[in-house]
C-alpha cells in the first residue's frame, strides 16, 4: 500500500498547516437563543392558526434583511414565527404579512418545483455542530422545497425528506404551518438540546429573499444561525421498509407494419432505512428499482469536448448524497463531484452507513453493478461483469462552517482496480474570506498489466463583500489520474482562474426596477500537457439584477485551446443570457446566445470553425394547477476557412403537467433532437402521498427518421416511425415503524 501512505503523505502536507491555522482563528459568537415550548395537543397541521399550541407571542425576532439579489436591506413585508414542539414533532408555524397581498404568487405544483412563488422556511442544523442542516421550505399552497445543507456541497435538492406542511392564503398575506418528525431529523436527546435555526421568506413581486438573523455577504447558515432550545428533548429511533415493484412492458418495431412481441416482466425489491443510533443510520437495498420515472432532458452532445453531466434521481443514492461531496469540486471547475453515483448504472445490492459523533461526520457507501460501463474500454466482454464500488467518507468540523475532511474510494472490476485517497479542507479566516483546498491520489490497474498513479489537487481564494465578490482557483491534474467514482471533465493539465465582480446599487435604477448593476471579469490561463499547449482566455462583461426575480448577464470573451497539439481560437466577440418572471403567469429565459471561435474536436483533423448558439424558456402558468414549460436549444457551426455549415442541431423539450392536488399530477415530456432524429413523448400519472409511498402509470414511445430497406431499418432515412412503445408501472410503500 505504498501508494496510499504516499497520498496520505501529500495530504498531510497540504492540509496540516491549514488545520492548525483554522483552529487558532476558530471566533466564538453570541447568538440569541430561544426556549421551545412542549405542547400537550400538537396542532393540526391545516394552514390556520387556531390551536392552543399557537396562543403564545411569536418569536422576537427583529429586523429581517434581504440577502438575494441585494445584501442587508430590510424588508417590507412582517413575519411572525412560533415554534413548538412534543414527544414526536418540532413544529413551526408562520403569519407572514403583505402590504398588497393580491400580488402574492402561489401554484399547486410538485415538489421543489415552487422557487418563483412567494414562500417562506427554516434551516435546522439539528445537531448544533454546523456541519448539516435541513432546508425546508413552503409556498401559500403548502407545496414543499427540502434540501439537505452542508458545508462541502451547499444545498442539495435531491433527497426528499418525510415531513409534513399546509399552506393558506389571507386577507392579509397566508400562513404556513410545519411539522417535522423526530425521526426524520438527528439530533442527540437529553435536557436544554440547541438546534442551530434560520429563517427565510421569499417574496416573488420583488425577487427579493429574506432572512433572520441576517446573512452579511460571505455567510451562510452555518455562520449566522441562531438558537432553539429545547428543555427536554428524546430522540425516536428510526426504522423503515420500502417494498416497491414494477412492471415495464415493452416493444420494438419489427417492420413498417408489424411489432415484435411484448418484452417485459415485474421486478420487485426492498430497501431498509435503521437508526443505529439517533446520530448513525444504515441504508441497504436489494434488488432496487433503479428505473427513472423522468427522462433526462435532452442535450446538446454533437462536437462536446467533454462529457455531459446528468444529475442523479434515484432514491437511494440522492439520500445524504452532499456528505460525500468534497471542497474544490462544483460546476465551474473540472471536478464537478468526486462521487457522482450515476457512475454505478444497476446495482444489484447496495449499503449505505452515514452518521455523526461529536465533530465528526462520516459515511460509506458500497454497491454492486451488475451492468458497468466501460471505463477501462476493454470491450463489450468486460461490460457483462459485475463492477463492486465502495467509497468512504469523513469530515471534522473545525467551528462555524469550518472543516477538513478525507475520502477514499476502491472500484474492482473484472481484473480491474481504481483507487482514490484523498483530502479537502474548507476554511473562512474572516468573515468576507474563504480557502478551499483538494488532494487526491489514484493507482489504476489491470492485473499481470501494472499500475499507473497520478494525483489531482486544487486550491481557491474567495473574497466576499457587499460591494466586491473574487474567486481565485488553481487546478492541476496529472495525465494519469482517474477516479471512476468521480464526474470531472479531463486530466493532464495545469490552469489558474479567477472570477470577480463589482456591485453597484443605484438609486436611479430603482424608477426602472433596477436593484443591482455588477461589472464582471473572468480570466483563465494554464498549460494542456495532454495536448500540447496553452490555454488561455478573458471574458469582460456586466449583469444586471431587476425586480420580478429577472437577471441579464453581457459579456465577451477572447482565448485560445489546444487540441490534437494545434492552437485554435475560442470565445465570441458578444454574447448575453437573463431570465425574469415577466408577469405572475409567465418566466422567461433566454439561453446564451452568441456567435464565436470554436474548434471541431476531430482527434485526427481538427479544424477552426465559427459556431453561433442560442435558445430560450418559457414556464406559462396561467392557474395553480397548470404548468406550461417549453425550451429551446440551437447550435450552427460552420468551417472558418470555407463557410461550410457542418451541423445544425435543434433540441426541444416540452413538459406540460397538471396539479390536480398536491398528491396527483398528470405530466407529458415531449423531446426532440435533431442530431439523433429522435422524438421522445412520454405521458405519466402519478400520485405520491409521501415521498417513497408513490404509484406511476405511464406510456412512452420512441419516433426515429428509419426506412426499412432489405427487411433492415436504416438510420436517417425516410419518415419518422414509432420504434419503441411501452407502458410503466411503478409502486412503492413506505412503512414508518
Amino acid at each position: 500500500m505504498t501508494w496510499l501512505r504516499a497520498a496520505f503523505l501529500r495530504l498531510a502536507a497540504l492540509g496540516l498547516p491549514f488545520f492548525f491555522s483554522a483552529v487558532a482563528s476558530t471566533h466564538a459568537q453570541d447568538r440569541p437563543e430561544f426556549r421551545v415550548s412542549r405542547v400537550n395537543t400538537p396542532p393540526k397541521i391545516d394552514g390556520v392558526l387556531d390551536d392552543a399550541a399557537w396562543n403564545g407571542p411569536p418569536l422576537e425576532l427583529g429586523q429581517w434583511l434581504s440577502y438575494n439579489p441585494l445584501r442587508g436591506d430590510s424588508g417590507p413585508e412582517r413575519t411572525e414565527v412560533r415554534v413548538a414542539y412534543d414527544d414526536r414533532n418540532i413544529y413551526f408555524a408562520f403569519r407572514c404579512l403583505s402590504d398588497e397581498p393580491e400580488t402574492v404568487r402561489t401554484t399547486v405544483s410538485r415538489r421543489d418545483s415552487v422557487f418563483s412563488d412567494d414562500w417562506v422556511g427554516l434551516s435546522l442544523d439539528s445537531l448544533g455542530t454546523g456541519q448539516t442542516a435541513y432546508h425546508l421550505m413552503v409556498n401559500p399552497s403548502g407545496i414543499q422545497m427540502d434540501a439537505v445543507n452542508t458545508n462541502s456541497a451547499g444545498e442539495r435538492f435531491e433527497t426528499d425528506f418525510l415531513w409534513y406542511s399546509a399552506g393558506t392564503r389571507t386577507t392579509d398575506g397566508y400562513v404556513v404551518e410545519i411539522a417535522m418528525p423526530l425521526q426524520t431529523i438527528r439530533f442527540s436527546g437529553g435536557s436544554d438540546v440547541r438546534m442551530g435555526i434560520m429563517f427565510w421568506r421569499h417574496v416573488s413581486k420583488s425577487g427579493m429573499s429574506y432572512s433572520w438573523p441576517a446573512m452579511p455577504p460571505g455567510q451562510w447558515v452555518f455562520n449566522r444561525n441562531a438558537r432553539l432550545v429545547f428543555p427536554d428533548i428524546a430522540p425516536r429511533r428510526l426504522f423503515e421498509l420500502l417494498p416497491s415493484a414494477t412492471l415495464p412492458l415493452s416493444q420494438t418495431r419489427a417492420a413498417p407494419d408489424r411489432w415484435n412481441e411484448v418484452d417485459g416482466k415485474p421486478d420487485f425489491g426492498a430497501s431498509v432505512k435503521y437508526g443505529v443510533t439517533s446520530q448513525v443510520t444504515l441504508d441497504a437495498t436489494v434488488n432496487p428499482d433503479f428505473s427513472q420515472v423522468e427522462s433526462d432532458a435532452f442535450q446538446v452532445q454533437v462536437n462536446q469536448r467533454f462529457p455531459t453531466f446528468f444529475s442523479e434521481k434515484r432514491p437511494f443514492f440522492m439520500e445524504g448524497l452532499g456528505l460525500f461531496n468534497l471542497a474544490g469540486t462544483s460546476n465551474d471547475f473540472n471536478m464537478r463531484s468526486a462521487v457522482h453515483t450515476r457512475r454505478i448504472v444497476n446495482p444489484a445490492w447496495g449499503a449505505k452507513l452515514t452518521g455523526t459523533a461529536g465533530d465528526l461526520s462520516f459515511g460509506f457507501l458500497q454497491a454492486l453493478d451488475d451492468t458497468p460501463e466501460d471505463i477501462g474500454n476493454r470491450g463489450a466482454a468486460f461490460d457483462r461483469k459485475d463492477k463492486l464500488s465502495s467509497i468512504a467518507r469523513a469530515s471534522y468540523g473545525l467551528g462555524g462552517s469550518d472543516y477538513v475532511g478525507a475520502i477514499f474510494t476502491d472500484t474492482e472490476h473484472a481484473g480491474r482496480h481504481n483507487r482514490v485517497a484523498g483530502g479537502d479542507l474548507s476554511w473562512k479566516p474572516t468573515p468576507a474570506q474563504g480557502v478551499s483546498a483538494l488532494y487526491l491520489y489514484s493507482q489504476t490497474g489491470i492485473e499481470s498489466d501494472g499500475t499507473t498513479s497520478g494525483a489531482a489537487a486544487a486550491v481557491s481564494y474567495a473574497y466576499d463583500t457587499r460591494r466586491m465578490f473574487s474567486v481565485v482557483q488553481l487546478e492541476h491534474y496529472d495525465n494519469a489520474f482517474q477516479m471512476d467514482t468521480a464526474f470531472y471533465n479531463r486530466t493532464g493539465f495545469t490552469t489558474a482562474f479567477t472570477y470577480t465582480d463589482v456591485n453597484f446599487y443605484p438609486q436611479w435604477g430603482k424608477r426602472i426596477g433596477l436593484l443591482r448593476l455588477h461589472p464582471l471579469f473572468v480570466g483563465k490561463y494554464g498549460r494542456d500537457r495532454a495536448q500540447g499547449g496553452n490555454e488561455d482566455y478573458v471574458q469582460p462583461g456586466v449583469a444586471f439584477n431587476f425586480n420580478r426575480q429577472g437577471f441579464v448577464r453581457i459579456q465577451s470573451g477572447r482565448g485560445h485551446d489546444w487540441w490534437a497539439g494545434r492552437r485554435f481560437k475560442s470565445g465570441d466577440p458578444l454574447g448575453a443570457f437573463g431570465n425574469i418572471q415577466l408577469f405572475r403567469w409567465l418566466n422567461v429565459g433566454a439561453n446564451y446566445f452568441h456567435r464565436g471561435w470554436a474548434t471541431f474536436y476531430d482527434p485526427v483533423n481538427p479544424y477552426q470553425g465559427r459556431m453561433t448558439t442560442g435558445g430560450f424558456d418559457l414556464t406559462w402558468q396561467p392557474n395553480e394547477h397548470f404548468n406550461q414549460n417549453f425550451s429551446y436549444a440551437a447550435v450552427r457551426f460552420d468551417r472558418a476557412d470555407t463557410g461550410v455549415r457542418v451541423f445544425d442541431v435543434n433540441i426541444v423539450n416540452a413538459k406540460t403537467i397538471y396539479q390536480f392536488d398536491r398528491h396527483f399530477l398528470v405530466r407529458l415530456l415531449e423531446q426532440f433532437d435533431s442530431s439523433r432524429r429522435q422524438l421522445l413523448t412520454d405521458l405519466l400519472a402519478s400520485y405520491e402521498f409521501v415521498p417513497g409511498t408513490v404509484f406511476h402509470a405511464g406510456y412512452g414511445s420512441l419516433y426515429e427518421e428509419r426506412v426499412f430497406e432489405d427487411g433492415q431499418l436504416i438510420l436517417r432515412k425516410g419518415d419518422y416511425l414509432t420504434t419503441r412503445r411501452g407502458l410503466f408501472f411503478k409502486a412503492s410503500y413506505l412503512y414508518r415503524f
